[in-house]
């Protein structure tokens, strides 16, 4: 099965003080180990090169040097699948955000929607899920050990 990768999955799991950092890797490392496609865009990688050099003292940058954040970044390159911008991405797109009434900022969203339609991606993996699962985990250890 193949995943779009959130750009919050990207953050937590190249920054190993994050307090979600333990929850991703797990979650990654189990969809790889059931043989499943991780995959990202150009847009998540922009995106988190966007926060990876946001100074610290703004709005929950991580401080990283270019140099450092492109070495996190070329981790990320190598075990993640790329899903290349195109026309039909471009036109994808723009079909949605016209036929839905798109606004603002869920424009960025729509173009990551837009990939995963064109290179035929189903699921997406977010914090969202990730902590729901965790969640969820952790509620059935708890039971067990009862």
């Amino acid at each position: 099965m193949r995943y779009l990768a959130d750009s919050n999955i990207l953050l937590r799991v190249s920054q190993t003080s994050d307090r979600h950092y333990f929850v991703v890797r797990r979650a990654l490392e189990t969809l790889w180990s059931r043989g499943d496609e991780l995959c990202y865009t150009s847009q998540n990688l922009a995106e988190f090169w966007n926060v990876c050099t946001r100074p610290v003292t703004a709005r929950e940058g991580f401080g990283l040097s270019v140099a450092e954040t492109n070495k996190r970044a070329k981790l990320i390159e190598g075990r993640f699948t790329f899903l290349p911008e195109s026309k039909k991405v471009h036109d994808e797109w723009r079909r949605l955000i016209v036929a839905y009434s798109v606004e603002g900022v869920s424009v960025h969203d729509v173009r990551l929607v837009a990939a995963m339609v064109v290179h035929g991606v189903k699921n997406i993996l977010s914090m969202a899920l990730v902590q729901m699962v965790s969640c969820v985990d952790n509620q059935r250890h708890d039971a067990a050990s009862l």
